[in-house]
């Protein structure tokens, strides 16, 4: 390809409003263009990339043994219907009507869609198991749309839905897409990690995460730092931090602690650590009012919250004036002593002795609590966020934390699905069983956007080699003045071309410096350099986009010396 013939706009601004710098260098280089709110038009330039990852994807799917197909994008409202899954994704989904003013949605997923194909099409336990994908556009009315395409409203993804008799099946097809999964972030050329992490609207018994490591990742990625353990804050187990509750040592006091409405507040007006004292945090119940109980110096997880069976979906924290009905006192002065309610604690508040609460008494909390003499719970749960240094849940090493992107997501989904919809086939037996489902999502345009993110420098992108949009560049400086210049930089274009080499000659009328530039903003992994200096001494000069570094090479032998650097 030819620059002349390539549609090719760079821009040396930064848009304000690109936060992120995928975001940033997908706009100056030309590969997206916004047409909207989360809305993005792929350029020919950014369209290579994305069809460069959706081919590997493509391969490592066919490899498992799944098998590529593709569903409406536009889905029945009834479909949701049958399993009730509105409420869940709520005004993410866009409903749309005909002109018959019958309702529909644009697909977020294709839970549905797959599950009313497959109760039609397979009926015997002997067509089982099936893997089916599609990668498609998706649509999620984000509230907040932002980050390019990297939180987008429209979107392109890869889903798969496998389908089993058994749930021993159903976890061996889990682990093949684990792996092929693992192939396709490895192939792509990313540092990443597969996580624990909660399944939440999708629903389903368990599953994983991958994670691109970048600084700008949203999610915190909870890791041993000697063992093999990973997982999103939101899944990662929180051991106790204390291993048995200590006899009591200090009587209960009342204590005046007049405005002081918050942890730190109040650890100030006492002397004393945030680690003695305890917080209550008061959510909506299935039947009553939750206590949630932490230690002072732990954060609540909410999603870890939301999944108590005691707890009100979604989850909800009770406004002033129940908390003054239920307690008799400001958010600030809640106490677990004499709280009637359900109280639920954290592992590590279970084990706490003379700790500090509030004492349910505006500017009163209490000194010397201890469990059983002063108060009680009724269950113990894991509530709070790991953290830093925590010891690893399985044993081996300590929590440390990364900023990962989220570029995949498996789950077992069970027969949730299948039973809703009636999904069934028979069993050796000939009796109606609801098969077991498995669900395999990855964002490939966010793959494009996160490659860039764990991929640049200040001078622009630095492709992976397996998904740069052009392998080589070819930089002739005067291509439009010096006749030899020109004819071996068209020699080595026509040659590398004949090798099925993608390369792109830059016969554009610029300045030197400018293409440069622009050619170290796309990031493309090899440069040639051709000059009248350099070919007097029958010579090209070679540049690595990773390290920048210039080497003279003789022009007879740069073309196999490429072919062996993009073979390597």
């Amino acid at each position: 390809m030819k620059t002349t013939a390539f549609h090719l706009v760079t821009r040396k601004e930064t848009p304000q409003d690109a936060e992120i710098i995928s975001h940033q260098l997908m706009i100056r280089t030309g590969m997206i263009r916004k047409l909207g709110a989360g809305l993005y038009t792929w350029a020919p330039l950014g369209l290579r990339v994305l069809q460069k990852v959706e081919q590997i994807i493509r391969d490592e799917m066919n490899a498992s043994g799944a098998l590529e197909m593709l569903m409406p994008a536009v889905q029945p409202k009834e479909l949701w219907q049958e399993t009730g899954r509105i409420e869940d994704f709520g005004g993410q989904l866009l409903a749309i009507k005909d002109r018959a003013e019958r309702d529909y949605f644009f697909g977020p997923t294709h839970e549905e869609v797959i599950t009313d194909f497959v109760r039609n099409e397979i009926n015997s336990y002997k067509q089982l198991p099936i893997n089916f994908y599609q990668i498609q556009t998706k649509f999620r009315d984000e509230i907040r749309p932002r980050f390019g395409v990297m939180r987008s409203r429209e979107f392109i993804m890869k889903d798969a839905y496998s389908f089993h008799l058994t749930q021993e099946s159903l976890e061996q097809t889990y682990q093949t897409m684990q792996q092929a999964y693992t192939n396709i972030i490895n192939r792509i050329g990313l540092d990443f990690r597969c996580v624990l992490a909660d399944s939440g609207a999708i629903g389903g018994s368990g599953s994983q995460e991958f994670h691109v490591i970048a600084d700008s990742g949203e999610d915190a990625i909870m890791y041993s730092d000697s063992g093999d353990y990973a997982a999103n804050l939101e899944k990662c187990e929180a051991v106790s931090l204390l291993h048995e509750r200590q006899a009591p040592t200090a009587a209960l006091n009342k204590v005046s602690t007049p405005g002081q409405k918050t942890i730190e507040d109040l650890c100030k007006f006492l002397a004393i650590d945030s680690s003695q004292t305890i917080k209550t945090l008061l959510v909506a119940g299935t039947e009553k009012p939750v206590a949630l109980v932490v230690r002072g110096d732990h954060s609540l997880n909410e999603v870890k919250a939301a999944n108590l069976a005691a707890v009100a979906s979604p989850l909800r924290m009770i406004d002033d004036e129940e908390i003054k009905a239920l307690t008799g006192c400001d958010a600030g002065s809640i106490g677990v002593k004499g709280l009637d309610t359900t109280i639920i604690v954290d592992r590590t508040v279970a084990n706490m002795s003379d700790f500090v609460c509030g004492g349910n008494e505006n500017d009163f909390h209490y000194t010397g609590v201890n469990w059983e003499r002063d108060a009680n719970f009724d269950a113990i749960e894991d509530l709070r966020d790991a953290m830093v240094g925590d010891p690893s849940p399985d044993g081996v090493g300590t929590l440390q934390v990364a900023r990962g992107i989220e570029v995949g997501h498996i789950f077992q989904l069970g027969n949730k699905y299948s039973k809703a919809m009636n999904a069934v086939v028979l069993n050796e037996q000939g009796k109606s069983k609801a098969m077991e489902m498995g669900c395999y999502g990855m964002g490939v345009s966010r793959m494009v956007a996160a490659a860039i993110e764990q991929h640049h420098d200040d001078k622009g992108i630095i492709w992976p080699a397996n998904i740069a949009p052009f392998s080589v560049a070819i930089l002739p400086m005067n291509y439009q003045k010096s006749e030899r210049v020109k004819q071996a930089a068209d020699e080595l274009y026509a040659k590398l071309q004949a090798r099925g080499i993608e390369v792109i000659l830059d016969d554009r009328k610029v300045r030197p410096g400018f293409m440069m530039s622009d050619f170290e903003l796309l990031g493309i992994p090899h440069q040639v350099i051709i000059g009248d200096r350099s070919l007097d001494e029958n010579q090209v000069e070679y540049r690595n986009r990773t390290d920048m570094e210039s080497m003279k090479i003789n022009r007879d032998t740069i073309e196999t010396v490429l072919a062996e650097k993009i073979k390597a």
